[in-house]
């Protein structure tokens, strides 16, 4: 029955919020996380990146699905930028899956029969007031505070990025999104689709993320942090390349 986790079928959302923040991290170091078959999308040869993003899923359900049989969910996505030449020559950019995370079991139980992501359940706290948000878990160890009025949020001071512009190519999320199985040597592949995807920046007050610094990474860099609130999210039927 491991097909079931191939991604049989397309799977639709409602986004109500993404946050995402990417922090930059000595390619070096990215490097050993990531199979052979896939190359890190890097920043002047220099920086690799590990996006961490929360999402407040509506109506998640297999496409073609009334809404109505739809679950919410928050998800936890901790993925690697990067490139993957496929069978017919062309590089693709997307992410590579470290670890997934959900605030319930059914989602949990449900995502690991149909996908590689290896979800795991944990606890999730959402604060949310006039001026700021916070996002947290005991189990995690992880919080994450933004600053809501600051609208005109300015890049991290510690990123590798200048100008928005490159900050935003390593915004996420990417267009697809691989997994590697190293029994078959084959690569899955699922394809993003969304509409009206315009990140906004926002100000991180403050963070932590125990999964990060359990790496014992040389320098993590809060490079950008983004969000968006309010569509539609497509993931299509998953593709296999076996070599």
């Amino acid at each position: 029955m491991d097909f079931l986790k191939n991604h049989p079928f397309a799977v639709e959302a409602f986004f109500k919020s993404s946050s995402v923040l990417t922090f930059a991290i000595p390619k070096e170091e990215l490097e050993p996380l990531i199979p052979d078959i896939l190359e890190l999308d890097t920043f002047q040869d220099k920086y690799a990146f590990i996006a961490i993003a929360m999402v407040q899923t509506e109506a998640l359900r297999p496409k073609g699905f009334p809404v109505f049989m739809g679950n919410n969910f928050f998800l936890i996505g901790y993925r690697v930028f990067v490139r993957y030449k496929d069978k017919r020559g062309k590089k693709l950019r997307g992410l590579y899956i470290l670890k997934s995370e959900t605030d319930k079991l059914k989602m949990q139980i449900m995502g690991n029969i149909f996908t590689h992501y290896q979800y795991t359940t944990t606890d999730i706290l959402q604060e949310e007031t006039v001026s700021n948000r916070k996002i947290s878990s005991v189990k995690s160890k992880f919080q994450l505070d933004i600053d809501k009025t600051i609208t005109a949020a300015s890049i991290p001071n510690q990123s590798p990025f200048d100008n928005w512009k490159d900050a935003r190519r390593f915004a996420g999320p990417l267009p697809h999104t691989f997994t590697y199985n190293e029994k078959d040597n084959s690569v899955l592949i699922i394809k993003g689709v969304r509409q009206d995807w315009k990140p906004q920046p926002i100000h991180v007050k403050d963070f932590s993320f125990q999964f990060l610094e359990d790496f014992d990474f040389s320098e993590i860099k809060l490079a950008s942090a983004f969000e968006v609130k309010e569509i539609p999210y497509l993931w299509e039927k998953g593709k296999l390349e076996v070599w």
